[in-house]
């Protein structure tokens, strides 16, 4: 992908490009650079000076979702709460899975086609695992829970919404379903953020009392 700045013509074919790109993968339409440029009325060669594989381009449309989860959660270490801070932080990922059709892709990925991906996923795994950590050091969750726990749980989670639930109430499908895990993971009774929350991101809450 190009990283030099761009002429104003090639930053709206870059726009075009993505904006098509992210029509497609919301409709569950795989990604092939040809109906990309066909939709985008753009040549077939400019939109491979930008997006050299399907995968580059993927995994653009995926890097708004990334930052905003990663700035999510650095902003969740400050909580002074943290088993608010780790729920919130669960929920907002689950969300996104559920809803961003291009981050469960990438997420699932084995490899990465762009530098800035595998940095994102990385900071992703990171501030989770101190969220979690956090958590576990102030006695609010099992003990034996682990940051490599965490991925496969939320996946779980995710596929489950996925599966037993309609487009109109997968969020809130989501959102259950995470309540009643965290329940399990949580110490039971912990004081002092008995309130933790599952925090979609957009101020909407799903109390529980585990």
């Amino acid at each position: 992908m190009t990283t030099a700045p761009l002429r104003k013509d090639a930053a709206r074919n870059w726009e075009r490009i993505v904006a098509v790109a992210r029509v497609l993968v919301d409709e569950g339409t795989p990604l092939q650079l040809n109906d990309v440029a066909r939709r985008a009325q753009l040549g077939v060669g400019t939109v491979y000076r930008h997006f050299p594989t399907a995968e580059a381009l993927l995994e653009t449309v995926a890097t708004p979702c990334l930052e905003a989860l990663v700035a999510h959660g650095e902003q969740a270490l400050a909580d002074d709460t943290p088993r608010s801070a780790l729920a919130g932080f669960l929920a907002l990922t689950i969300e996104a899975q559920v809803t961003d059709a291009s981050l469960a892709m990438v997420a699932a990925a084995t490899t990465d086609t762009l530098p800035r991906t595998t940095e994102l996923k990385q900071a992703l795994l990171s501030v989770g695992a101190q969220l979690l950590e956090r958590a576990r050091d102030a006695g609010v969750v099992r003990s034996d829970l682990t940051s490599d726990d965490l991925v496969p749980l939320m996946c779980g989670v995710a596929y489950a919404a996925n599966v037993h639930s309609i487009p109109t109430t997968r969020v809130e499908t989501a959102r259950r379903y995470l309540t009643a895990l965290l329940e399990g993971l949580c110490t039971p009774y912990s004081h002092g953020d008995s309130a933790a929350t599952a925090d979609s991101g957009s101020g909407k809450t799903a109390r529980h009392t585990g």
